[in-house]
This record gives C-alpha cells, sequence and structure tokens, in this order.
C-alpha cells in the first residue's frame, strides 16, 4: 500500500495498462480481463487486476497529464514491482493521412518538460518506447487488420493549447499525433528498467477539426486495448 495506490503488493501484476481515465480503465478491465477486481479506489482512481488469456493483468488510471501519470507509474514500478507498463488513451492526430479511430504506436515521445525535467537538467533526454512491446503491438495491429501508424508522437503539458507556431513545426517534422502522458512514462521505464509503450486511439484530427462524439470514444477503444494486450504477452 502506497500513499495513492491503497493495494497489496500481490494484488498488482507485473503487467499494467494505464488508461488516463479511471472509468476507462474500469471499462477495459469488465470487457477483456477474466474475473477483474478492484483493487485500489484511492482518490477515485480505480485500479483493476484479473487475467487475460491465463495472463495477470492490472489496469489502472494514470489521471491527466505527466505529473499525474508520474505519481502512479512510480509508485507501480517501485513499490509494486510492475514491470511492463502500456499507456492506452486518446490522442490527436496532426498528419493528414491520419484518420480518426486509427491507432498510433508511439516509438518516441517529444515534449517541452517533464517531471523529470529537473533531473536531465542541460540534457534533452529522448525517451524511447521498450523496442519489444513496439515490434509485438506492430504485429499485433497488422494480425488485426487495424489501421496504425509508428513513430514519434507529442506528450503536452496543457490540454488548451496557444502555439499553433509549435503545432505547425511538429506537424513538418513529421510528428504524428498529440496527448499528455507518455513522455514522462518512457522516462521512468528508462530510469528503472521497466518498459513501456503508448498505444494511442485518435479521437480527434489538429488538421481538419474533426472529432469523435463523447459516446462514440469508447466503444472506439477495443482495438488498442486488444493491441496492448497481445503486445505485453507475445
Amino acid at each position: 500500500m502506497t500513499i495513492h495506490i491503497g493495494a497489496a503488493r500481490e494484488d498488482i501484476a507485473e503487467t499494467v495498462l494505464m488508461p488516463g481515465d479511471p472509468l476507462r480503465a474500469e471499462w477495459a478491465a469488465e470487457t477483456f480481463l477474466s474475473d477483474p477486481v478492484c483493487v485500489n479506489r484511492v482518490r477515485g482512481m480505480l485500479g483493476f487486476t484479473g487475467t487475460w488469456n491465463g495472463h495477470r493483468v492490472t489496469i489502472h488510471g494514470s489521471g491527466m497529464g505527466m505529473p499525474s501519470l508520474s505519481i502512479y507509474a512510480n509508485e507501480l514500478i517501485r513499490d509494486f514491482g510492475a514491470k511492463t507498463l502500456i499507456r492506452i488513451g486518446s490522442c490527436g492526430a496532426m498528419q493528414e493521412d491520419i484518420a480518426l479511430r486509427d491507432v498510433i504506436l508511439a516509438m518516441t515521445a517529444s515534449s517541452l518538460s517533464t517531471p523529470s525535467s529537473g533531473i536531465f537538467r542541460e540534457l534533452n533526454f529522448a525517451p524511447p518506447a521498450d523496442f519489444g512491446l513496439l515490434r509485438a503491438a506492430v504485429d499485433a495491429a497488422e494480425r488485426r487488420g487495424a489501421r496504425h501508424h509508428v513513430g514519434g508522437i507529442y506528450s503536452a503539458d496543457v490540454f488548451y493549447d496557444e502555439r499553433p507556431d509549435l503545432n505547425e513545426i511538429m506537424v513538418r517534422h513529421g510528428i504524428l499525433g498529440v496527448e499528455m502522458e507518455a513522455a514522462e512514462l518512457y522516462n521512468l521505464a528508462a530510469r528503472h528498467g521497466a518498459r513501456a509503450l503508448a498505444v494511442l486511439t485518435v479521437s480527434d484530427h489538429l488538421l481538419n477539426e474533426q472529432a469523435l462524439p463523447s459516446e462514440d470514444r469508447q466503444s472506439s477503444f477495443g482495438d488498442m486495448v486488444e493491441i496492448a494486450l497481445e503486445a505485453a504477452f507475445a
């Protein structure tokens, strides 16, 4: 048990999927896991442990933004022994050839700053995904026939962005999409010797301003969860 996770160490699996929304964690656990049990409710941040194809899996919310994710990922790795952490969440597309509901597999995650910036000081550390997880996720997406894209994403500090100049630079340099958590997850995995990947579903598009209605978002995320689970146990 930690300050933010009220579970016993044995309640948390070595493989953890991390959506931002705790209610999405509940939906994913009830939809994809066998016999899921709620192992955390502290501050409303839900976590569930069950099995998928005989493998123990925890699905635990991270909250919105890198500071919130940093709290949960740190505790899951250091106090509960998590070894594989996969972010599952939504993102905004930044390239013309990416459509709503496509899956983005984040090879790298750029950022202006992260909670780890104070450690790196002047170093612009470039945190990557675990290659084994990334390769397995690509294989899983291809088996499922899911439209997917592999490349760099941008992890933002703010949701309501007012930097169109920065967006233009990222589009020009091939950044696939924007979200708010993956860069710090990759930093923490590198620091503690864990495996990390972000598997993201496109829910809106920054270039053409298309967006999924809120009621369609959850039902469109099945491929993302299945890809993450298959990659974790490939």
